[in-house]
């Protein structure tokens, strides 16, 4: 019985291991067969084409008038006239603000009158040097005749070079004095303050009543400010990177948030030569540049300080070959090299320059090989093609998988463009 036994089990042990064995030879048998077939990748295409393509920077900002200014008083006081309120259109010279005059006003009369007592002096010096230097003379004529005695001519002498001193110092304090009277009067003067510009009050700070101080010692009060609304600007923040690429003239499109998918049209006239820098010494410091655009139609509806975003054109090539964006991928990988010889000679070039290579797939019986290309300038959308392409050739534009992963040289490909499956579309519904 247990011989019987042991062949059945050595009968059971051959079958399972002829199973397994079974098993792994389907399985190898499956993956090399699907290995054997090559993987089909569905793709979009684009055919290459000349077009016109504009360089733009974009950046954001404020719209503010070209031309502004900020009142601020240069002496301090109470305002006793404010006969206008914001909004208000003025003129240059309207009247804009008057600070109360009694102070400064006296300080004139104070001056005048100091003036007329310098004056008065002045001429009482002149009448008195008048007699010594009469005097003067005669003792002269008398000592030369032998009349007069030495001490007689040097006391004379010293009282003449006495009152001629003092002559002169009186002409001096005619001087002071009259320089503190227009000084009293500029002061006067500046308690009343005009508009500076045609323009409109965009800002108001004050009311009646209010004291203010002057700009003599510090800053002084911001009163109003005065805008010509007819001619604004955008004032916008351009990126370190991008600035080199704009210059002076640059037309732009600015489109400000109040006004929708209105665009007006500016030129630049002004880029700024500091950095103005934000987060600085964190990770997320920014370095900008302020850039001046000059808007040639501005509505009159605009603002200052309304929100707005700025496409710059930097540059613009006409009919040039572009390719889209998408189908532009970068690939670093080392160039071959036939010969051991020639090995290290390459190795050492790739070493100078490890900017990775930039190629388009190209479509050509439904197989795509890589193109090397030099690429331009670009837009949204699409990028110009220096070298590297001829013009009518299908390049792959998409998906972004198939072309930044799935694709190589020699990959079957299925092209499904939108077109063609809408075609399809409608032959199924007929």
């Amino acid at each position: 019985m247990a011989t019987v036994q042991t062949k059945k089990n050595k009968k059971k042990k051959i079958i399972i291991f002829s199973a397994i064995a079974l098993i792994i030879i389907a399985v190898v048998i499956i993956v090399l067969v699907k290995g054997n077939k090559d993987e089909v990748v569905i793709v979009q295409t684009e055919k290459v084409t000349k077009r016109t393509i504009t360089q733009t920077v974009t950046a954001t900002g404020k719209i503010d008038p070209e031309f502004k200014v900020i009142i601020t008083p240069e002496v301090t006081g109470e305002i006793v006239s404010l006969p206008v309120k914001e909004g208000d259109v003025v003129k240059k010279g309207t009247l804009l603000v008057k600070i109360k005059q009694d102070t400064y006003l006296a300080s004139k009369q104070r001056a005048e009158a100091s003036y007329k007592s310098a004056k008065s002096t002045l001429s009482m010096k002149k009448a008195e040097l008048d007699k010594i230097t009469s005097d003067y003379n005669r003792i002269k004529e008398m000592h030369a005749k032998k009349l007069s005695s030495d001490s007689e001519l040097e006391t004379a002498k010293s009282n003449y070079l006495s009152y001629k001193a003092q002559l002169e110092s009186a002409e001096q304090s005619v001087i002071q004095s009259d320089a503190s009277v227009k000084e009293a009067n500029e002061q006067l003067y500046k308690t009343t303050i005009f508009a500076p510009i045609d323009g409109v009050v965009t800002q108001l700070n004050v009311e009646l009543g209010e004291r203010v101080l002057g700009s003599g010692f510090s800053q002084g009060t911001n009163i109003m400010t005065v805008a010509d609304l007819s001619k604004m600007v955008a004032i916008v923040n351009v990126d370190e990177n991008d600035v080199v690429l704009t210059s002076m003239g640059d037309t732009a499109r600015v489109k400000v948030d109040a006004f929708g998918e209105q665009k007006f049209t500016g030129v630049i006239y002004q880029i700024g030569n500091s950095a103005k820098q934000t987060n600085a010494g964190t990770q997320n410091e920014v370095i900008n540049f302020e850039v001046r655009i000059r808007l040639i139609d501005a509505d009159k509806n605009l603002r200052p300080g309304m929100s707005c975003n700025t496409e710059i054109e930097t540059e613009t090539k006409p009919n040039v070959f572009c390719v889209p964006i998408a189908s532009v991928t970068a690939r670093s990988e080392f160039k071959p090299v036939e010969e051991e010889q020639e090995i290290l000679k390459a190795q050492k070039e790739q070493k100078k320059d490890n900017k990775p290579e930039e190629i388009v797939f190209m479509v050509e019986n439904n197989k795509v090989k890589t193109v090397q290309v030099h690429t331009g300038i670009s837009d949204d959308n699409y990028i110009e093609v220096v070298s590297g392409v001829k013009g009518g050739e299908e390049v792959v534009s998409g998906s972004y998988r198939a072309i930044s992963r799935e694709l190589k040289e020699g990959s079957i490909v299925k092209v499904e463009n939108k077109k063609d499956m809408a075609g399809a579309k409608s032959e199924t519904k007929k």
